[in-house]
């Protein structure tokens, strides 16, 4: 059992004596808090703040980050206050350990949405200070390791976490030391069956492979000393969840990844690496692009190292890690690796400026996001980055997760240019916005000031951040479409009144809102304009408190139609049952969350809601609408060579313009065509169907729906 003393000793190796005394006085406050609570496993509690703050000694932490560690539970299940905590022992401390404490004191309606805000919470305070998920991590790689004393549920939904949140965190901000346990010990609760059979595979290999291991590596150093290159040569052994892993993501088997055998060369300086790299691939043939230089350019983490794939003997393939021991020290410890803490300003080295960068992008985000259960989705998903690295035009390197497109790359450099762009130069030529990047490229973006954010867009990004600008945008924009939509169905119902929204009686709007409990007369609106709320029902209740004048007036005048125009944006949508066009008879359906739903007349879905009424409303077309709209054309088509061509470039003379074709199935000499095409009216698709009519090799055109 770990005791006080040994962690005093321990520390006392490098910190002066006056700080060494104040972690032993956060032990003796937290012991004192603590007195009486055991843990799951029946065990003292303070041991548990006791070995969080082992792990971090271990790290070299500064004091203060040792006193948040034992007293880093004090709030959350004592009768502590924060307030306490800093008039003993100063507001950093205070911070660091509110920064960790979870949100108890609010009540959330699910597990989901509770995990959700802690996370927020969590990375906001390490947006203040880096230390905070220093701590938690330590916080939860003891709970991992005391896991047994559980329920198998409980165990299950904290491993569960750990491997999709706290490892990830880990390996983003360079704690590999951390990472590595926390995916094992994860691995090993949610998966037990996956887990025993794959290290008991393991163990069978491993024998197999020591005398190779021995002779590979036995070579490489006698090679470095007639180099005259001092050096550390180690076996590198995989653990079970990296090869699990890749064993699912790459559809391999155990003996393909297990016959990999991997190595690290440590040396004195960064100039070394490459004296080695030129060494090794003399030795061993190098498997051509299998060289990755991430000294030049480092992992998002602060990560520095020279990776290299050899052809071995036996034919065997070697992955050779080339580091100095300051890159070494930083992908173990990470932001954490040579920690310097002074005045409140933390190491500048790679590692801090790359992990402080994250968090600036991931506080960015935050503010855009609409809730918190969509930050943490959102996060989760930035926190497997397998990297790209591209150049922008004046050569600053951008590193962008695999799979990554133009818009991605557009909001890493901003937001804005993310909002505004409109096309993409890749390599000096121009490609889709939704074009996959490539390590090497040359990118550059295209913007213009009047441009906006594209809802398709969200079917290709993979980065967080564009995915939660992109979202924000929308919801603004569908936020303010349906305020003005929902004024225009209201003042449509209050002109049966012979009133509008602005002669509202204000007492009778505020009456409404306090019945609805709607904080502002503006929700209101949004939610008539999203359907939410039926127009002509609270245009009746503003009007009068009186029920018998209401049905009166409703009997005496009937609903004004609602102008459609096409340009309403995000709160009236044309569906794809039939394609309503203008001058088509149309009706309008209010659907919950979309606004108005527009169908033609004769559309087969609307039998579908006969038996709503109440969400059927009156319109009709604007005048001179000046937009196009999609319909689809069907056509029989002799089969004969070009007829394809000549169709599509019939449609494209009345300046229509083709979404998308479907050819059906062949029945004997003729197919079915169906087009997708943008027309203004009837009248344009009238002229475009007569002028397909004129070609000989179509026998019938309609209009299909």
């Amino acid at each position: 059992m770990y005791t006080i003393d040994e962690l005093l000793e321990q520390i006392a190796a490098y910190l002066p004596p006056y700080q060494v005394y104040k972690v032993q006085r956060a032990y003796e406050f937290s012991a004192r808090a603590h007195k009486g609570q055991l843990r799951a496993s029946g065990e003292p509690y303070i041991l548990h703040p006791l070995e969080v703050t082992r792990t971090l000694s271990e790290m070299h932490m500064d004091h203060m980050t040792l006193m948040a560690a034992l007293l880093h539970d004090v709030i959350e299940d004592t009768p502590t206050a924060k307030d306490e905590i800093r008039k003993k022992f100063g507001k950093g401390v205070a911070e660091l350990v509110d920064g960790v404490s979870k949100l108890d004191q609010i009540e959330f309606d699910s597990y989901a949405e509770a995990q959700a805000h802690n996370f927020r919470k969590m990375l906001m305070a390490m947006s203040d200070d880096i230390r905070v998920i220093l701590v938690k991590l330590a916080d939860r790689l003891h709970n991992m390791r005391t896991l047994d004393a559980l329920p198998p549920a409980k165990c299950r939904r904290i491993a569960r976490e750990t491997l999709e949140v706290y490892a990830p965190i880990a390996l983003r901000i360079g704690i590999n030391s951390i990472r590595l346990e926390l995916e094992e010990r994860g691995f090993a609760a949610l998966y037990p069956l996956r887990y025993r059979i794959l290290n008991e595979q393991i163990k069978k290999a491993r024998g197999h492979r020591k005398e190779i291991i021995n002779k590979i590596r036995t070579t490489l150093k006698r090679r470095l000393r007639q180099e005259k290159i001092p050096a550390q040569v180690v076996g590198r052994e995989k653990h079970s969840y990296g090869i699990y892993r890749k064993m699912r993501m790459r559809g391999l088997s155990f003996a393909e990844v297990f016959d990999v055998y991997a190595f690290r060369i440590i040396v004195d300086q960064v100039d070394t690496c490459y004296r080695v790299v030129g060494t090794v691939h003399n030795l061993y043939k190098p498997v051509p692009g299998k060289f990755k230089d991430y000294i030049a350019i480092p992992k998002a983490n602060g990560y520095q190292s020279l990776h290299t794939v050899l052809f071995g003997p036996y034919g065997v393939p070697i992955e050779v890690q080339i580091r100095s021991q300051d890159m070494n020290d930083v992908a173990e410890d990470g932001i954490a690796a040579h920690w310097l803490y002074k005045a409140g300003v933390g190491d500048r080295s790679n590692a801090h400026r790359r992990a402080r960068e994250w968090l600036r992008n991931i506080m960015e985000m935050q503010k855009a996001a609409g809730n918190p259960k969509e930050f943490f989705e959102s996060v989760k998903v930035d926190l497997f980055p397998d990297a790209v690295y591209t150049f922008t035009p004046k050569g600053e390197i951008m590193e962008l997760p695999r799979g990554a497109t133009a818009v991605d790359m557009a909001y890493a450099i901003h937001t804005h240019v993310g909002n505004n762009c409109v096309g993409v130069r890749i390599d000096r030529r121009l490609a889709p916005l939704s074009t996959l990047l490539q390590t090497g490229q040359t990118v550059e973006i295209i913007t213009a000031p009047a441009a906006r954010p594209n809802p398709a867009w969200l079917n290709f990004v993979v980065t967080a951040k564009a995915r939660t600008n992109i979202r924000h945008y929308l919801k603004n924009l569908q936020h303010n479409e349906a305020l003005a939509q929902g004024k225009r169905l209201l003042n449509r119902e209050l002109e049966v009144f012979s009133t509008t929204y602005q002669d509202l009686d204000k007492q009778l709007l505020q009456r409404l809102l306090d019945e609805y409990k709607i904080d502002k007369e503006e929700t209101l609106l949004v939610d008539i304009g999203l359907g939410n709320r039926m127009a002509p029902l609270i245009a009746r209740k503003l009007v009068t408190d009186e029920p018998d004048k209401r049905t009166k007036i409703s009997k005496n005048k009937g609903s004004l139609p609602l102008t459609i125009k096409g340009t309403e944006g995000m709160v009236v949508s044309f569906p794809k049952c039939c394609y309503p066009i203008p001058g088509d008879p149309i009706h309008g359906f209010v659907t919950t969350g979309r606004g108005i739903v527009i169908h033609h007349q004769s559309c087969k879905n609307v039998a579908l809601f006969l038996n709503q009424p109440e969400k059927w409303i009156n319109v009709e077309w604007a005048e001179n609408i000046d937009r196009d709209f999609r319909s689809s054309i069907k056509m029989n088509v002799t089969n004969q060579r070009g007829v394809l061509a000549t169709v599509a470039a019939a449609i494209a003379d009345q300046d229509a313009n083709i979404e998308n074709v479907e050819l059906g199935e062949q029945e004997g000499r003729h197919t079915t065509m169906t087009f997708v095409i943008e027309v203004k009216n009837r009248t344009h698709l009238a002229h475009v169907m007569r002028r397909l009519r004129g070609i000989k090799a179509v026998s019938q055109v309609s209009r299909a729906k």
